[in-house]
């Protein structure tokens, strides 16, 4: 039993690191050019995760399983336009390249929307909670790893200069 406390408290943490991260995401947002799209497209998972880390049961809710399920679609949509765009045009690293961050912050909503929509039917635990970890903590190494990248910030345009 105090494995499952254990397992449950971890998701939570999981579900407020992602809140927070959803949050900041859309916090530098501020300089873009296109900021209003990108700020609810982090806002919405943002609220749908502090949710989930307040009361994880809300993921049986209907109204949250719509808005969960309306939001992946419009994010797996928007992937597959991203991908389409940066295949065809992009010829080096797609992490210097805008729309390969947004692609992979698109991706990064996706998958933890999943997460937290399949928690309502199977608790989180063994291989889905370490994915869960993993999720959770690959935002924040990555944005860890985007700040001491001096080469890649260099490429940055200069909206996204002004923001860290």
């Amino acid at each position: 039993m105090a494995g499952g406390r254990a397992a449950r408290r971890l998701w939570r943490l999981c579900n407020l690191l992602m809140a927070a991260f959803f949050g900041l995401a859309a916090a530098v947002q501020v300089n873009d050019p296109d900021a209003g799209l990108w700020t609810v497209v982090y806002l919405v998972p943002a609220a749908l995760t502090l949710l989930v880390s307040i009361k994880p049961s809300i993921t049986d809710n209907g109204v949250w399983r719509s808005l969960c399920d309306l939001h992946s679609a419009g994010c797996v949509v928007g992937t597959i336009a991203l991908a389409c765009s940066l295949f065809a045009y992009t010829q080096g690293n797609i992490l210097h390249e805008e729309e390969g961050r947004e692609l992979f912050g698109l991706v990064i909503i996706t998958i933890w929307m999943s997460l937290c929509r399949s928690s309502a039917k199977n608790p989180l635990g063994g291989v889905r909670l370490i994915a869960a970890v993993v999720v959770a903590l690959f935002p924040f190494v990555s944005w860890l790893y985007v700040y001491v990248n001096k080469e890649m910030r260099a490429s940055w345009p200069t909206h996204c200069k002004t923001v860290i």
